[in-house]
């Protein structure tokens, strides 16, 4: 849950005037959810499908759904054009209440997708993460 709490406390800090705002937050396609790399991030997928555009096309369409303010699908990213699928998001934080919530539910999304992906795969660090989710 750090990178909720370290978005609520950004919202906060726009909200209270401690930072002039309001102000972005985004990531790039190098994340749990943000890739599909057979070659790189998507290597631990052991049951065959490492090699499907899946992972950062859902991240993204989730993403939108649940508060980014936008959302990008790419190509490329270092492994070379063709050989992987990426995707990114960018937050609006204004200190509105409507951007906490946006921040709590998509970023867990952001998170919880890539880790699902890789549990339903058969990775046992994904497994014992959800795992440990589901019991908090």
């Amino acid at each position: 849950m750090g990178r909720i709490n370290i978005g609520l406390a950004f919202n906060q800090a726009v909200r209270t005037g401690r930072l002039k705002g309001p102000i972005i937050l985004s990531r790039d396609h190098h994340d749990v959810s943000g890739m599909d790399s057979p070659f790189r991030e998507t290597a631990n997928i052991e049951d065959g499908s490492a090699f499907c555009a899946d992972m950062s096309v859902q991240n993204a369409i989730g993403d939108s759904f649940r508060g980014a303010t936008w959302v990008a699908l790419h190509n490329g990213g270092g492994i070379g054009w063709g050989e992987v699928m990426n995707g990114g998001f960018g937050m609006f934080l204004d200190g509105s209440i409507k951007a906490d919530d946006n921040i709590r539910h998509m970023l867990y999304w952001d998170v919880i997708n890539g880790v699902s992906r890789r549990s339903w795969s058969d990775n046992r660090n994904a497994r014992q993460t959800v795992e440990r989710a589901m019991a908090n």
